[in-house]
């Protein structure tokens, strides 16, 4: 059995291209945030300003004022999270299928701001629900994500963003699997120096999560026959 930890926006869900509409709907189609390699950031709470500040580092197009007035727009939007569409379709009932065939633990995380209509939690635990999830365990956080799987005593972690997962690797024993939307020629070379590998899918994350299922089983196998072999069982 393991205890998994699984991001949503990046991860599962297409916030980007969500986000993308609504900026188009305020300033024009000739507005571009996906420019970078990597994709939006949600905004965390703090300062005013700090929101649009956050964003433009990964927009074109637009000034932090505008990325200001584009998230207060979003927070306006009734049930917005529960509007994105899957990155991979499937994915999430595929996910739902190995964590029922294998047991496992899951708990989705996310960063999202609030908005109008349901709370960011309850939007996302119907967004699962509808794309085939049922009854997702979902915690709406800030803060350090490795401390978060020291504290569940978690095995996986599975994220799009290179600085959740170098958390994880330095706060607890889970094993982080990056979820690489970007091009594969430029993965940051941090990553793969501080031991992270890499997955340009979804799907594979799903893989590498059966590959860690297979070899635990393996394991604890040997382990009971070494026990046995010794007579201590």
């Amino acid at each position: 059995m393991l205890r998994i930890a699984c991001d949503l926006d990046g991860t599962v869900a297409d916030m980007d291209s969500a986000v993308q509409r609504e900026a188009m709907r305020l300033f024009g189609r000739e507005v571009e945030l996906r420019g970078g390699d990597a994709g939006l950031e949600v905004p965390t709470k703090g300062e005013e300003g700090q929101q649009g500040d956050a964003l433009l580092t990964r927009a074109k197009g637009l000034t932090g004022r505008q990325m200001q007035r584009l998230w207060n727009h979003i927070s306006q939007i009734e049930n917005f999270w529960s509007s994105l569409p899957e990155i991979e379709p499937g994915s999430v009932a595929r996910f739902a299928a190995l964590t029922s065939l294998h047991r496992w633990e899951v708990i989705f995380l996310t960063q999202r701001p609030a908005t109008a209509g349901d709370t960011s939690q309850l939007q996302s635990q119907k967004w699962l629900q509808a794309h085939g999830f049922a009854l997702p365990a979902v915690y709406v956080m800030n803060g350090s994500r490795g401390k978060l799987a020291s504290a569940f005593g978690l095995h996986a972690v599975l994220d799009d963003r290179t600085d959740n997962c170098l958390d994880v690797v330095a706060e607890s024993k889970a094993k982080p699997i990056l979820i690489w939307r970007g091009a594969p020629e430029v993965v940051p070379p941090g990553a793969t120096r501080l031991g992270l590998t890499p997955v340009f899918s979804f799907a594979a994350a799903l893989v590498r999560l059966e590959e860690m299922m297979t070899a635990k089983t393996k394991r604890r196998n040997l382990a009971g026959r070494a026990r046995k072999a010794i007579g201590l069982s």
